[in-house]
């Protein structure tokens, strides 16, 4: 039996890379093993996703976060959904809440009662069977019941904070627990001659820092998983066209919205996220429908007031390794793949990279089998993500400038087509079973987008048009009146 790992060398530092060590600090403590983080301050991360969706919260309880802590240390807000402007012509607006869509319970089979009221002509705005959105629309917060009889656990949140905040809180939490950071650049990699094994770093210090684990979480450069394991990289641009992001704070506002908004525009869609202690802006647009200096002064012309700091751009390319792990080096973050913010799920590929690293943590050989099986579940979930963000752009309707007539037009992977026509045909959502986006997120993107269901699960036939009526009006009911009781977010 191979050696157990006794070194983990982490390369990069940001939320990736903070995340990556407060989890391995954390679940390998007592084991001998030592966790290192090499980081250089000249290096600036991208910190476009201030924004989380809820599986958060399995990381922050898997590394013992306090919530009271950690929202005052990042200047963090609570966050109930994001609400899509302008993607079904100017002045529409759809919202997709965190949380389910009716009762307790009937998350599955609730869509299928609407698109039955729907068929009958019944008019029954979404927003009133989702106590998610209507407590976001009034400015109210109440965490989630644990009863799953009530009301409130339809309810689902995530936060919005500064990345950079975030990564300096980890930071905290993972030097406590033993990890050992190294400033500087990597300038020079050392490989095995015969394994090809990656076996030591040396900083532009002239510091050797030798592991049998490397994780890279050096960016959109991938330097260990790129440049020295060549791991390959599928460009998906072609589905995803914006490649670049204009980014700008603006000064906090009051009182502070619950959501994500993300609104259509020109050449791609801008983001606005509220903080504490500011708004978060930006504009993530394709190059090749708008050059960066107008999209720029797109930006600017929206923002109704000076920016805190010069406009900064990032430049991208949409799309993941071939393989995120190739011998002992294990790509977490950006260095894994790049998938824009409009659902932002950057903090969720990076923790769900960890997880996946945890439950198929390696001995000192790196047996092949187990990356083969990372990159397996990687690649799936980068896909199902995908597919997701593309579901948005193909989808829009009553838009006409380049950009979206292309999304509108071109082909999209053959999963997401077979899973739009069988929503429009029989009103399912088939999902597998570990897809990170589940039903209510389906039916709101895809109702939002203007996609009719053309039947509704027969099931329901066994009551009549007026029972479900009558079932849908107690349910809006029960809703407004758990939604009046909600104290308002402080």
């Amino acid at each position: 039996m191979a050696e157990p790992v006794r070194r983990v060398v982490i390369v990069g530092g940001g939320t990736a890379g903070w995340m990556t060590a407060a989890t391995l600090s954390t679940a390998l403590d007592h084991t001998g093993t030592a966790v290192t983080l090499i980081e250089s301050d000249e290096i600036g991360t991208v910190g476009v996703g201030e924004a989380t969706i809820p599986t958060i919260h399995w990381f922050n309880r898997l590394v013992g976060l306090d919530e009271a802590k950690f929202m005052a240390d990042t200047g963090a807000t609570w966050k109930l959904g994001i609400e899509f402007r302008g993607w079904q012509s100017e002045g529409s607006a759809y919202f997709h809440p965190f949380g389910t869509y009716g009762g307790p319970g009937d998350a599955a089979m609730f869509p299928h009662r609407l698109i039955r009221a729907w068929r009958s002509g019944e008019a029954a705005p979404i927003e009133d069977y989702s106590l998610t959105t209507r407590i976001a629309r009034a400015g109210s917060f109440v965490r989630p019941a644990s009863d799953p009889r009530s009301l409130l656990s339809t309810l689902g949140y995530a936060f919005h904070f500064d990345a950079a905040r975030y990564a300096a809180h980890l930071r905290g939490l993972a030097e406590a627990c033993g990890t050992v950071r190294h400033e500087g650049k990597v300038v020079d990699v050392a490989r095995d001659g015969v394994t090809g094994q990656v076996t030591s770093l040396t900083t532009a210090r002239g510091e050797v820092i030798a592991g049998d684990l490397f994780v890279d979480c050096s960016g959109l450069r991938g330097l260990l998983i790129e440049q020295a394991m060549q791991a390959g990289y599928e460009d998906w641009s072609h589905w995803l066209p914006c490649d670049a992001a204009w980014a700008a704070p603006t000064a906090a506002v009051e009182p502070r919205p619950l959501h994500t908004r993300a609104t259509a525009d020109v050449a791609g869609w801008r983001w606005r996220i509220p903080l504490q202690h500011r708004t978060g802006n930006g504009y993530v647009f394709s190059t090749r429908f708008e050059p960066p200096d107008a999209a720029r002064a797109r930006l600017l012309a929206v923002l109704g007031e000076p920016p805190l700091a010069e406009p900064r751009l990032i430049r991208f390319t949409p799309g993941r390794r071939r393989r995120a792990w190739v011998g002992n080096v294990v790509a977490i973050g950006l260095s894994a793949g790049f998938l824009e913010p409009l659902e932002s799920t950057s903090i969720h590929l990076i923790q769900s990279g960890i997880a996946r690293l945890l439950s198929l943590f390696p001995r000192a050989d790196a047996d092949p089998l187990l990356a083969e099986q990372y990159n397996r579940l990687a690649a799936r979930e980068f896909e199902d993500v995908r597919d997701f963000v593309i579901l948005h752009y193909h989808l829009t309707r009553g838009r006409t400038e380049p950009l979206w007539r292309h999304c509108q037009a071109m082909s999209v992977p053959e999963p997401l087509a077979y899973k739009i026509e069988q929503f429009r045909r029989s009103g399912r959502l088939m999902l597998a079973s570990d897809e990170l986006f589940r039903d209510a997120s389906w039916f709101a993107v895809l109702t939002g987008q203007g996609v009719a269901a053309g039947d509704y699960n027969p099931l329901l036939d066994v009551m009549s048009d007026a029972d479900n009526s009558r079932q849908l009006a107690a349910v809006r009911e029960a809703i407004r009146a758990a939604a009046a009781r909600v104290p308002a977010a402080r």
